[in-house]
């Protein structure tokens, strides 16, 4: 079985499903905009710009993002904005999307097409935010796709019954099969560490559930150095702190990393370079991560990800081939490589791995913490 453990489906930016308004969508959007690697352009001359800006303390309130008019350009499949008369873009979302969505039907045909059996659907505030969406995609193809149940993590100190609520709704109505968490988005409501604290019922009522948690970790609250990359990585290392303390209060929950470890922050001249205590968290067995580079480096490294497959062998001796979980980011990833290749540049061209190795990070792990056979 080949399975992707990390695809999306969404409806356009400006759709208010699953949000209080267009507005509050395209608000997210523009944050996340704002705060994503991919360089910025303007359209006139394809020359390069400033990325947007946020709000003036560089906080991410949505409700204080600069007026640019951020908008969906439907015909080009595209976010634009315009500072000072001149439109702006950048390629976070993918510069092949029709509308600014990806349907259930446009990621079946991917799969098809590079042979991949089963997928994972993620979640993201600024994609989709509405379980029985999410649940409807599963419906088109229950023997194809499974799904992650949002989570408003910035609303969970104030409003945690409802977020409680929402989230078993997600579980047990609509038959979603796995919880996504995105620590960072708790900073909106603090600076409290989220693992325990006002976010000790959550987390109470969602193990409850008996389902796997995913979690996309960040860098920690935004800080000023002169390297900002030590800060990145100490702040990483703390929300890794952050996970290991979880898993001591939870020990029953399976859980996984997804994206694999921010690589750019690791990067050193032409590779990437580990530190010995990343390992750590890896002691607990119910513990995986996501196999997840061309989306994350594919502007640094060309296909086939030559200096990239050292960092993949030491993650398959440190951890083992059956925790690590092959994903792709469908379609963002076409950014960089086609579908195709983001499985054959492991498949043709990563010669370490042994055929049980190769068959539990396409697929065998992820099954495994899926509960498929």
């Amino acid at each position: 079985m080949i399975l992707d453990s990390h695809v999306y489906t969404f409806l356009p930016v400006d759709s208010s499903r699953g949000y209080e308004s267009s507005r509050e969508h395209l608000q997210i959007a523009q944050a996340s905009h704002a705060r994503h690697h991919q360089p910025s352009f303007r359209l006139s001359d394809r020359s390069p710009s400033q990325s947007i800006a946020l709000n003036p303390e560089g906080e991410t309130d949505y409700d204080r993002m600069p007026d640019l008019n951020f908008r969906a350009d439907h015909a080009a499949g595209r976010v634009v904005w315009t500072v000072d008369g001149d439109d702006h873009t950048k390629h976070f979302y993918p510069p092949n999307l029709r509308g600014l969505e990806f349907t259930p039907q446009s990621l079946i045909c991917e799969m098809d097409h590079a042979g991949v059996d089963v997928a994972l659907i993620h979640t993201d505030p600024m994609l989709v935010r509405d379980s029985t969406y999410l649940a409807e995609c599963v419906g088109r193809y229950p023997d194809r796709l499974r799904s992650m149940a949002p989570v408003d993590e910035w609303r969970i100190k104030g409003e945690t019954d409802a977020v409680i609520d929402e989230l078993t709704t997600a579980i047990t109505v609509h038959g979603l099969h796995v919880i996504k968490f995105i620590p960072p988005l708790t900073l909106r409501a603090g600076p409290e560490p989220w693992d325990d604290g006002p976010y000790r019922p959550f987390w109470e009522a969602a193990t409850a559930l008996g389902v796997p948690v995913f979690f996309t970790l960040g860098t920690g609250p935004i800080k000023s150095a002169d390297d900002p990359a030590d800060v990145q990585r100490a702040g990483y290392m703390d929300e890794l702190a952050t996970v290991m303390r979880w898993m001591e209060r939870y020990p029953e929950a399976v859980c996984s990393l997804t994206h694999g470890f921010p690589w750019r922050v690791f990067l050193e001249g032409d590779h990437i370079e580990l530190p010995n205590e990343i390992w750590t968290p890896f002691q607990n067995p119910k513990l995986s991560i996501e196999v997840c580079f061309p989306v994350r480096l594919g502007d640094i490294f060309d296909y086939p990800y030559e200096r990239l497959r050292p960092t993949l062998q030491e993650m398959v001796e440190r951890i083992g081939a059956g925790r690590l979980l092959w994903g792709t980011d469908m379609p963002f990833q076409n950014r960089f490589c086609t579908y195709r290749q983001s499985r054959k540049w492991i498949e043709d061209y990563c010669t370490f791995l042994s055929s049980a190795e190769l068959a539990a990070i396409m697929g065998g792990a992820a099954a495994r913490v899926l509960g498929l056979s």
